[in-house]
């Protein structure tokens, strides 16, 4: 779209997005538009806001960092009223965070120039006090209103309140509660995480004689799973202004209205960078604007260098390591979230065979969520592995009877065919899935190799430290006694593909799916009986029974005959 045209479709957006369009050639993307006649004379603050990353620092799935912060600069250039905000999930995900805990994403993101962020439930993988050590190292503080140590005393810095022309910005964070279980329990032991809206409820009070708008940075989502939600906090707490929303990795391309307050998000791995506009007339909000830059706008513009110096002297240190090849695989390994979220692949066969190769357990269970990568056919390296596995999780043995195991599958598959990070992949089992029957009770044919599986028996189960501890809702293994405990998940299958040399793993059909159908209903004809009756008594039609019946005649029955019925 041209300029002239996007600028007339937009009715009145103002001189930030014109300095938009003419810098990435097209236009922001679902750019709302306030009028231009009530806005005259009012203060423009800018918010630019990313989520999720998930530590992609480099173009690929998304902009990259480099690009992000190339955008943040040219629009302090004609705007230098501009804070930018993180929602979270940021310091973990990729080799690159993992490999130094994090703070290479820290040094990112200083170069970058960000002013606050929220904590991801990732963001504590590393532990919560190496959180804190991250928060040492950062130039912007790491908020969260809601998270607290056994003793009452909160973990992180509740709010900031930034000076920005004149206006007074109050930012505060949230993390969402379903980190008890979203990362590995270990890693948030002795904290509490309260209820958001509360915590936010009490911090919007403290602000509001203190400040002329009020931002919340949030991880919670609008994911109806989660916990507590960012539509639920918007509804529950008046006072807000503007929520920086993640976790669901949800795109709301113009923001999402909820009472009086704006949520907006980018999505997931900078794959857009969100960009708010608020414009405050005699201390009051008058008008708000909110879009999206897209991965495919921002390629118009030149990456900055100098935070492509900072990854680049990050990657040099790291390389050796990452770079070195531990073996081949034959056949591209599949770890894509949709496919290890809803079925047996060939990458969460291996995962789960180097854990019976580390462990000598009976059988071995890996979740969907914790795949996180796929690898090409050919070499594959440390990296590669670290990419898939960037958790940090290790191994441990449990001693479960079949019954336990059978209800840890029964877990896993609750979902199906929905996809959940709970779904299990499995080594030394095979199992059915019957979409016939009921969640909680649809796990049929397990054998634990060439047996059927004896629910009364003992057996020995590996699985990783996460679910170990009852992540992703396995509570039934950490109801059982622990047996030993083995190296990192990613050190396993590196051992592994090295004892290999070459890999061919393939889908074998340890998971299978089945629907089993419901025995048909029948109707025994009396004397008297015509299809329509008979239909009406079932809340039917004849023309159903005709055709489930295959009547040539629908007028022709005969007494003592039997008409299926519609389940």
């Amino acid at each position: 779209m041209r300029r002239k045209e996007l600028l007339s479709s937009l009715l009145g957006s103002l001189v930030l997005l014109s300095l938009l369009i003419s810098l990435f050639s097209g236009g922001l993307v679902c750019y709302a538009s306030t009028g231009e006649a009530e806005l005259a004379g009012a203060t423009r603050l800018t918010i630019i806001h990313t989520n999720d990353t998930h530590a992609r620092v480099r173009e690929g799935d998304g902009m990259g960092f480099a690009r992000i912060s190339a955008i943040v600069r040219e629009i302090k250039k004609e705007n230098p009223n501009v804070l930018l905000l993180d929602a979270g999930d940021t310091f973990h995900g990729q080799a690159i965070a993992s490999l130094n805990k994090g703070e290479s994403i820290v040094r990112i993101m200083n170069e970058i120039g960000y002013d606050a962020m929220a904590p991801g439930n990732h963001d504590f993988n590393y532990g919560y006090d190496r959180l804190l050590e991250l928060g040492g190292l950062t130039n912007f503080p790491i908020l969260a209103a809601n998270v607290e140590k056994e003793d009452g005393s909160l973990l992180l810095d509740i709010y900031l309140i930034k000076e920005i022309a004149g206006l007074r910005v109050g930012i505060f964070g949230l993390a969402t509660p379903d980190t008890t279980y979203k990362t590995h329990p270990d890693n948030v032991k002795g904290l509490v995480f309260t209820s958001p809206v509360e915590a936010a409820r009490r911090t919007v009070e403290i602000l509001k004689d203190k400040t002329d708008l009020i931002i919340a940075v949030s991880h919670l989502g609008i994911d109806p799973s989660s916990t507590v939600t960012s539509i639920e906090l918007a509804e529950s707490v008046k006072g807000i202004d503007l929520i920086i929303d993640g976790h669901s990795h949800t795109v709301l391309e113009q923001g999402l209205t909820v009472s009086d307050t704006l949520i907006v998000s980018t999505g997931e791995y900078g794959k857009n960078l969100g960009v708010v506009d608020l414009y405050l007339k005699n201390g009051k909000l008058a008008g708000i604007e909110a879009g999206l830059i897209t991965k495919e706008l921002a390629a118009e513009t030149a990456e900055d260098e100098a935070v492509v110096s900072v990854i680049e002297s990050i990657e040099t240190e790291q390389t050796e390591l990452l770079g070195q090849v531990i073996g081949e695989t034959a056949v591209a390994l599949d770890g894509a979230r949709e496919n290890v979220r809803t079925g047996e692949t060939n990458l969460g066969n291996l995962i789960a065979d180097a854990m019976m190769y580390v462990t000598g357990a009976d059988c071995a269970f890996v979740n969907g969520g914790g795949i996180r990568a796929s690898i090409d056919a050919g070499d594959i390296t440390k990296g590669d592995i670290i990419s898939v596995l960037p958790f940090g999780n290790y191994i441990v043995t449990k001693r479960m009877t079949g019954a336990d195991i059978k209800a840890a599958l029964e877990q896993g598959s609750r979902a199906y065919p929905e996809p959940a990070g709970s779904f299990p992949h499995v080594s030394g089992l095979k199992y059915v899935i019957d979409i016939g029957r009921q969640a909680g009770d649809r796990i049929v044919n397990i054998s634990l190799g060439e047996e059927p599986l004896d629910l009364s028996r003992e057996y020995v189960v590996a699985t990783n430290d996460f679910m170990a501890a009852g992540g992703d809702g396995y509570t039934v293994f950490a109801d059982n006694a622990t047996v030993n405990e083995y190296s990192s998940l990613d050190e396993a299958v590196i051992a592994f593909v090295e004892s290999k040399g070459t890999v061919n793993p393939s889908v074998e059909g340890r998971i299978a799916v089945q629907e089993t159908k419901p025995e048909p209903m029948y109707y025994i004809v009396s004397p008297g009986d015509w299809l329509e009756k008979i239909a009406k008594m079932f809340n039917t039609t004849w023309i159903k029974l005709q055709e489930l019946n295959r009547l040539p005649n629908p007028n022709l029955i005969f007494p003592g005959q039997k008409i299926i019925l519609p389940n």
